[in-house]
């Protein structure tokens, strides 16, 4: 699941439970709408809620990062669980993105 909140040319969503297959297609959607709609220059994700996360979640911020960078923006993580900060340096997410623990 994923609520989005919008402040000051800044996008933050808030995501919670499990980012698998089914569920990274629907975040992806919500997410993808405020982006176009409010073409922020910092799209943070919020990783405070989620419990689990699969390759789907790598894919979903990589998706993202790149819409980000076609609109002169960026992405950052924020509070993913310790296991999910793993899988994001073993993915080399955190090369590319800011990681706010």
């Amino acid at each position: 699941m994923v609520v989005t909140k919008t402040e000051n040319g800044k996008i933050t969503a808030v995501l919670t439970g499990e980012i698998d297959h089914h569920s990274a297609r629907v975040i992806r959607s919500n997410i993808d709408r405020d982006i176009e709609r409010e073409k922020p220059k910092v799209l943070i994700l919020d990783f405070s809620g989620v419990n689990f996360m699969d390759s789907s979640g790598i894919g979903l911020i990589m998706g993202r990062y790149k819409m980000m960078l076609e609109n002169d923006g960026r992405v950052i993580i924020k509070s993913p669980q310790p296991y999910i900060k793993k899988v994001l340096n073993l993915a080399g997410i955190t090369r590319i993105v800011k990681v706010e623990v």
